[in-house]
């Protein structure tokens, strides 16, 4: 049997004997405990930025795909519009090869002939209007370098320089668009009608 004083005398065993309490400082969460006002409030700005992304995301979208629906529609037909135009150019050139007093001169079946040309023009011109194919003349417009391409100048002081004189090829619009330009003569001007000079001074000046 264990001796109850020889018990009390024996030395307590480290291992065994209970671990002193420390207390910790307290810190203060950074984030408000959940459940709060604070933290509901905090989550519910958060959401609430969220859904104005996520709306303003969905209405560049929508915009942006609203246009390129209605290019789509208006310019999908770019690359067959300009194959047409060789057609529209060669009827508009079989018109052109006949003199006006040959036209005026002609017999019924070939006066027919021109007319059934200038109708089948005619129709094409405005099949390709319906799909947003416009041909415009810039005749007597001051020349500009967007809608027109120069071929050759025409020296001519009576008409201010930089004015189409001739258009070579009509130029077509397709939307707001340039679909081909239109291949003009623009005017060089000259001197001023009136000013002093002789023969030779324009021959040297020539």
């Amino acid at each position: 049997m264990t001796d109850p004083d020889r018990q009390k005398d024996d030395p307590v065993n480290p291992a065994q004997a209970p671990e002193p309490v420390v207390s910790k400082p307290y810190i203060m969460p950074d984030d408000p405990e959940e459940g709060s006002t604070e933290a509901l409030a905090k989550e519910a700005a958060e959401l609430r930025d969220k859904v104005l992304r996520t709306l303003a995301e969905m209405e560049n979208l929508r915009k942006r795909t609203t246009r390129e629906i209605a290019d789509a529609r208006v310019y999908g037909i770019t690359g067959f519009a300009r194959d047409v135009l060789d057609i529209a150019d060669n009827l508009q050139r079989a018109l052109d090869a006949v003199p006006a007093e040959a036209k005026a001169a002609a017999d019924p079946g070939l006066k027919a002939l021109i007319e059934g040309v200038e109708l089948t023009e005619r129709s094409l011109l405005n099949t390709l209007e319906k799909n947003g194919v416009k041909k415009f003349d810039p005749s007597g417009e001051k020349f500009d370098p967007n809608f027109q391409q120069a071929m050759y100048e025409v020296p001519d002081p009576s008409v201010p320089a930089g004015t189409v004189m001739q258009v070579v090829q009509a130029g077509y619009m397709i939307g707001d668009r340039v679909l081909r330009p239109a291949l003009v003569a623009v005017s060089k001007g000259g001197a001023k009608a009136g000013a002093p000079g002789n023969g030779n001074e324009s021959n040297s000046a020539a």
